[in-house]
């Protein structure tokens, strides 16, 4: 029987819940599983995919965590760090347990410590693949698995893998779900086909469709197109977000003259829409402050919690959106959108679509390193050119202008593609 530290002051049932699963081995010798099934019948494991990383993040290792569910016939168990995480992944079919820490606080004294320790062992002999890339919270995912002593030869780490720094995040979590952990046998689980590889999904239920109908009516917004604007990201939902005004302070900062400018242009263009300023509740003062100096009867502002977001990109027209885990989510949810990059390449960042929904990336380096380098008259361009009829240099992938990235589902895996 395994034997594991327990934090002191362990109760007794604590302590029999947890060595429960550790009775039977979980490192089964040559030509059984644990049930003592052969091993020429593929058995079914189930993966733990640990990311402590933010929506975006979360939103693109749907990825992986479909090509795991796919290759090891189970979903997956998936552990983060945020309360963004159980709303992310509401009735994800490759996903079977979400748990989530708090980002700050110590593992021992999380109320979550006792079920991941449970989990991690219950999954034995399953595949760890560990997908944190920054040092000090990988640094707390190692100090996570030394507690509940789970096998190291069950363990994968993406730092451990080559990586191209103009890869895309995507790709370098399919690759990464390619390599198979010591413990395991790659010819007993064989990678999926490249038509089984699909890119980044979420999922909508239909009592959260019906309950988004009845808030749009409630609203008197139903019937009409829906554009989403979303001008906030990460640093103007902190505590230091009364800096968000100043530009030094986020390269991700457009500022509101130009959405005043652009709202003006998509409302001449589309007058029959309505366009939505989208936010978290922390944004909520940066969301009126743009629709008070819009002046539109058809700009309105909308605190929205994830899942009724993911449920209006569902239905919507399109969005457009500075470099932010909604676009992401946005784009996995099948809504054309245009994305305006500050510091981060959106080689490695543009959101990608599982379908043939086009997403259209503005700025970044080389070309740009801050947002308010991007013009208003780039931005509406790249709306118009994203919804017009006769764009098959957006359908296909091909870029529109030197300076504007664009990719569908066909063009997102060029790699796997060409196999």
């Amino acid at each position: 029987m395994s034997l594991i530290r327990l934090p002191h002051g362990s109760t007794r049932q604590q302590t029999a819940a947890i060595e429960a699963p550790l009775a039977q081995d979980p490192h089964p010798r040559d030509g059984q599983i644990g049930s003592g099934q052969p091993l020429g019948c593929v058995v079914p494991l189930q993966s733990t995919v640990i990311l402590f990383g933010r929506v975006g993040d979360m939103v693109m290792v749907t990825a992986l965590l479909h090509y795991l569910h796919q290759r090891y016939h189970r979903p997956c168990l998936v552990l983060g760090a945020g309360a963004w995480n159980s709303p992310i992944f509401v009735g994800h079919p490759d996903v079977d347990r979400v748990w989530s820490f708090p980002r700050h606080t110590p593992f021992l004294i999380s109320g979550t410590w006792w079920s991941v320790l449970w989990s991690l062992h219950r999954s034995a002999p399953g595949p760890i693949y560990v997908c944190e890339r920054f040092p000090r919270q990988l640094a707390r995912v190692r100090r996570l698995l030394a507690l509940t002593g789970i096998d190291p030869a069950r363990c994968l780490f993406m730092t451990d893998v080559a990586a191209d720094a103009q890869e895309h995040w995507v790709d370098r979590f399919l690759r990464f779900a390619e390599h198979t952990p010591p413990a395991l046998r790659a010819t007993d689980y064989p990678l999926p086909q490249p038509q089984e590889v699909l890119g980044p999904s979420l999922r909508v239920l239909d009592s959260e469709r019906r309950e988004r109908d009845d808030w749009l009516n409630a609203q008197g917004w139903s019937g009409r197109p829906l554009i989403l604007v979303q001008p906030g990201n990460r640093r103007s939902m902190s505590k230091k977000r009364e800096r968000r005004h100043l530009p030094s302070a986020d390269d991700k900062l457009w500022p509101t003259a130009n959405w005043v400018g652009l709202l003006q242009r998509v409302h001449a263009s589309l007058p029959e829409a309505l366009i939505v300023l989208c936010g978290a509740p922390q944004e909520g003062a940066m969301l009126r402050d743009i629709r008070a100096a819009a002046r539109l009867p058809a700009v309105v502002e909308a605190e929205l919690p994830l899942r009724r977001l993911f449920a209006l990109c569902e239905s919507a027209h399109s969005m457009i959106s500075v470099d932010t885990g909604p676009a992401h989510a946005a784009a996995a949810l099948s809504l054309p959108l245009v994305v305006l990059f500050g510091a981060e390449s959106p080689l490695c960042w543009l959101p990608r679509s599982r379908d043939d929904s086009a997403v259209v990336g503005l700025g970044g380096p080389p070309r740009a390193g801050r947002v308010d380098q991007i013009s208003v008259e780039e931005v509406f361009n790249a709306w118009c050119a994203l919804l017009a009829p006769a764009a098959p240099e957006i359908r296909s992938g091909r870029a529109v202008r030197k300076d504007m990235i664009s990719i569908t589902d066909r063009a997102a895996h060029p790699r796997r593609s060409q196999e």
